[in-house]
């Protein structure tokens, strides 16, 4: 039994825990239950996160200051009569003796865990620490132990020491006291036992008198462990409890039922609330659901762990926290990191959990499962026609243990990728053929009883490899490209070896199938099968081209790829321009050299276009337009048109990296949003019915950039969610992804959210090595920072994006618009001599490249100089010529921006009409978008700050307009009473820049002491 008082779950003087990863809906749900009906029940798979969530509310009512009481039983709990009851009072008598009236804390002498510096932990009875028992105390001289836990020889009396020395036992009467005393070995038990109702009434009694001292929360972790007894205990002390003792209990269902203990009565077992400590109704009853793929990648990040696998991690672990994290532990200690094109390292720790998961089931149960395991769509219906007539029963108790759910039509879906793999992984070749074997003569369809029969063949046949390729194409014209992957490996691999040529021209044909169908791993297994046979160099080179078309965003680990495909190019044009158009690719995502991979393109469309080969060329065209356009050339846009114009004729199979797209993109670079959104429009269809996922993906993405720009933003955000679902589902690199949810949130939905996306983007292409998608991953970030006024921060991360910027030769400001953004962040830093440079620098480039719509946003950031100067009359006149100018370029997010900038400089002018009226405005913009977090914002600015922060609220008195911003927010920090060092950290400054700006404040303000600086900021 591992009980005892709950301790302190976060340390002094923070404030609440936040709620575990994905949980805080079901946090505000179980807060609500307890409201209301005073008792929850949580309940779902071992490692879903159950207690986690018992915790979080514990740290909660702790918060509030309520008791606490943490009751965790064991499995061998069940084997002890009483067991949880007594633990339960000696919980209390602890409770009562360290903490007093209200508290929760135990003495930290007699709790292991960190010291008052680190968060203190639930120590004895918490889940932290599985098996540790309330300490006994140390013998006295004798060797008789005394003190809390014992009475000895020299006890001064009956009853005074052990749990009853805390005095919360006082008015038990005495049959009461003995029953209790009794339960709890403190007293010999008599021949008849202990008096049952006596000891009902007074645990029931004890709870009282414990609520008496305030609010209690009794949380029973593992409740299906607790012994019958106690169980009947509890229940009645509950049903007598006050409305001030609230319940929380845990339970792990237990679908295959279990051994009951000689001492159990034959109904219990009957009963279908015998666990239960009260007959639960639906309302009470809160069942902990997996995680979604996106909050398993937020899990990852909390645990320090790699996200870019999030979505592999997902399917594997089926949103199980406890399985995602274990998964991704495995390949975090890998020796050499995974690519996306190598299978998951399932080994160790996470093989380990399928296998307890797995163990519980009965052997026929395990050998259903290992049926539907094997099974291309597994049914109950095919299952049993396979050999196994109770399968609906056995699916049932799988399901109700969470290993797999069953839809209405009997279709068998695992609930985690692990299950099944491990399931095939630890049954011997004997198993698996048998399985395979009664599979291939019920199933229906001959492409799925060509796979079985292959499965089961343990020696190569050329006919059977023959029917599998035959499979194959069936497949493919079906539009299954996984399984038309997945058959043509199995016919390369199904092929005798005597018929080597054939072979590997069917693993060629098996890479570049995968290729196709996005599957990374059947890519590498077909290319590495074929790399270590005598293949010619043409063969090795489209093998690796497979590989690398697979890999997403992660090139950086596959050089040596590149390096033997150069040489086994050498001689062929054809797949020297395909090389090369592959280097072109990697050069700018991974090496960030933009310059070097226009080179790249260059020598490829020309190698194309000597051999006929339009298709190559127009894509190598599209990816030096990409490249010319970064570098500020101004024959970007020719080149564009020489590679739509080689498109249209050759009408190649999938959309990304084409002139197509690119054409949409440069759209969108240059703000003509409409276009871009209804050529946008035109493709999805298309691309939806007969393209890839990954064409769907960069579509996606595409079409909420534009959204997040023009609006609407909720339906960017929809759109920004599709794309991040296909990403993980597919299990490509999510930094994309995520990127465009980070925009979309910024715009339509919390910046909050926008600014955790963007950390993830920043995360996972730092992991990927993906220069490109970091550069815009941290502006995402930076801007959000601006906009919520973390203007320090947002400084550090755009500069790093300038930094990133200029190293890879980026000259169009259109691409990435950070310079408006990194100049409002060096003036709100009181930087404003390096912002103008900034923006004298930009604008000459923007002008000459014909960027009108950067100009608007250099002009925003430049009204925003002047009026921090004191030429506020000018700062307006030029913020109402961008607002007009915004709104004609169809830019209403950015419109309403300019707006409340000049919201802000016409409060300076004292002018408090206008900057209602400019507020008005943009509140009416933004409401008419969908912008949600810029409607607030619109809403909270005329109290005195706008978009790059600070606290408002406040009517500016006129001595402040001279004041900048960033002298601003430190003034009002330190006329509310802060401290130098306090508002150094408070704004992420040095006390000594602190010290400097606080002097050219008391100049400007002609004050001489913080009371004279308090005095000058009221209204």
């Amino acid at each position: 039994m591992t009980t005892a008082p709950h301790v302190a779950l976060r340390p002094a003087g923070v404030g609440t825990n936040p709620a575990p990863v994905g949980r805080e809906e079901l946090l505000a749900r179980l807060e609500r239950a307890l409201h209301t009906r005073g008792r929850a029940l949580l309940t779902g798979p071992a490692g879903v996160g159950k207690t986690e969530v018992a915790l979080a509310g514990a740290a909660r009512a702790e918060a509030r200051g309520e008791t606490v009481l943490w009751l965790a039983s064991l499995p061998s709990d069940r084997e002890i009569p009483g067991a949880s009851a007594a633990a339960l009072v000696a919980s209390v008598a602890a409770t009562a003796t360290r903490s007093g009236p209200g508290a929760v804390r135990p003495d930290p002498s007699d709790a292991p865990g960190p010291g008052p510096s680190a968060p203190v932990l639930p120590a004895v009875g918490s889940p932290r620490t599985p098996g540790a028992r309330i300490p006994a105390p140390a013998p006295a001289a004798g060797g008789h132990a005394t003190g809390a836990y014992g009475t000895g020889p020299h006890s001064p009396g009956p009853y005074t020491t052990g749990v009853f020395a805390s005095g919360v036992f006082d008015e038990l009467p005495g049959p009461q006291r003995t029953a209790v005393a009794m339960l709890c070995r403190e007293a010999p038990i008599d021949a008849d036992g202990w008096d049952p109702i006596a000891l009902r009434l007074g645990i029931a009694q004890i709870l009282r008198t414990l609520t008496c001292r305030g609010p209690v929360l009794l949380v029973v972790d593992g409740v299906q462990h607790v012994d019958p007894d106690s169980a009947d205990l509890l229940r009645f002390a509950l049903h007598l409890a006050p409305p001030a003792l609230r319940v929380v209990t845990v339970e792990t269902p237990e679908p295959y039922g279990e051994a009951r203990a000689p001492y159990a009565e034959p109904h219990r077992s009957e009963d279908p609330h015998a666990s239960h400590l009260w007959v639960p109704s639906e309302a009470d009853v809160l069942r902990v659901p997996p995680l979604h793929a996106d909050e398993i990648a937020e899990l990852l990040i909390h645990h320090r762990l790699p996200s870019r696998m999030a979505g592999r991690i997902h399917r594997a672990s089926g949103g199980n926290p406890r399985l995602a994290l274990a998964v991704g532990r495995s390949l975090a200690d890998a020796r050499t990191p995974v690519h996306h094109a190598e299978a998951l390292t399932l080994s160790g720790r996470a093989r380990d959990l399928a296998r307890q998961l797995l163990g519980a089931a009965p052997p026929a149960v395990r050998e259903t499962l290992l049926l539907a395991a094997l099974a291309l769509r597994p049914s109950a219906a095919l299952v049993r026609r396979a050999g196994r007539p109770n399968a609906e029963a056995d699916l049932a108790a799988a399901e109700r243990a969470d290993l797999v759910s069953l839809a209405e039509d009997g279709s068998v879906t695992f609930t985690a990728g692990l299950l099944p793999s491990t399931l095939v992984h630890d049954a011997c070749w004997a198993e698996r053929s048998a399985g395979h074997a009664a599979l291939a003569e019920v199933v229906d369809d001959p492409v799925e009883a060509v796979r079985h029969r292959a499965l089961a063949t343990e020696s190569p046949d050329e006919e059977l490899a023959a029917e599998v390729a035959a499979a194959a194409d069936l497949a493919r014209r079906r539009g299954n490209s996984a399984l038309a992957a997945e058959l043509a490996l199995l016919a390369a691999e199904t092929t005798p070896g005597r018929h080597g040529t054939r072979r590997i021209a069917r693993l060629v044909d098996a890479a570049e199938e995968a290729a196709r169908a996005a599957r990374a791993d059947l890519a590498m297994r077909a290319a590495t099968d074929l790399l270590a046979r005598d293949a010619v160099p043409a063969d090795r080179v489209r093998a690796r081209l497979a590989v690398l078309d697979t890999a997403g965003q992660g090139l950086t680990g596959l050089d040596e790829m590149y390096v033997h495909a150069m040489e086994d190019s050498e001689g062929d044009t054809a797949l020297r321009a395909a090389v090369q158009l592959r280097l072109a690719l990697k050069y700018v995502l991974a090496d960030g050299d933009p310059e070097r991979s226009r080179t790249a393109a260059v020598e490829s469309a020309a190698l194309a276009a000597s051999i006929g080969d339009p298709r190559t060329a127009s894509q190598a065209l599209t990816v030096q337009a990409r490249m010319e356009r970064a570098l500020g050339s101004p024959d970007a846009q020719a080149v564009l048109d020489r590679a739509r114009a080689l498109e249209l004729a050759e009408r190649p199979l999938g959309i990304r990296n084409a002139a197509q797209i690119l054409t949409i993109r440069h759209a969108l670079f240059d703000d003509r949003l409409v276009e871009a959104r209804d050529e946008l429009g035109a493709l999805l269809p298309l691309v939806q019915r007969r393209g890839s996922v990954e064409d769907a993906i960069e579509l996606f993405r595409t079409l909420a950039e534009i959204e997040s720009r023009i609006g609407p933003c909720p339906a960017a955000l929809a759109h920004a969610g599709q794309s991040l679902a296909l990403t993980l589902e597919a299990g490509l690199s999510p930094g994309p992804a995520w990127y465009a949810l980070a925009l979309a949130e910024t715009a339509g939905g919390s910046f909050a959210r926008a600014a955790s996306y963007a950390r993830r983007s920043v995360q996972a292409s730092e992991e990927e090595g993906d220069r490109v998608f970091l550069s815009r991953s941290r502006y995402a970030l930076g801007r959000v920072q601006l906009v919520n006024g973390d203007v320090a921060a947002a400084l550090e991360t755009l500069r790093r994006v300038q930094a990133d910027e200029r190293a890879q030769s980026t000259v169009d400001p259109s691409m990435l618009r950070w310079h408006e953004e990194l100049a409002e962040a060096l003036l709100a830093n009181d930087a404003a001599g390096e912002a103008l440079a900034l923006l004298a620098e930009v604008r000459p480039v923007a002008e000459r490249l014909g960027r009108s719509t950067v100009l608007l946003g250099c002009d925003r950031a430049y009204a925003l100089c002047l009026a921090a100067e004191g030429r506020t009359d000018e700062a307006a006149e030029l913020l109402t010529r961008t607002a007009g100018e915004f709104g004609r370029a169809g830019l209403p997010l950015e419109r309403g921006r300019a707006l409340i900038a000049l919201a802000r400089v016409e409060r300076r002018r004292r002018r408090r009409s206008a900057a209602q009226a400019a507020l008005h405005e943009a509140a009416s913009v933004f409401e008419r978008a969908g912008a949600a977090p810029w409607l607030a914002l619109a809403g909270e600015t005329p109290a005195g700050e706008g978009p790059a922060g600070g606290p408002g609220g406040e009517e500016t008195a006129p001595a402040l307009s001279s004041l900048t911003e960033a002298e601003l927010r430190l003034a009002r920090l330190v006329g509310q009473g802060a401290s130098n060092q306090e508002a150094a950290a408070k704004l992420y400054l040095s006390v000594k820049t602190v010290e400097a700006r606080l002097t050219r404040i008391y100049q400007k303000l002609d004050v001489r002491s913080r009371a004279q600086l308090a005095t000058a900021l009221r209204p």
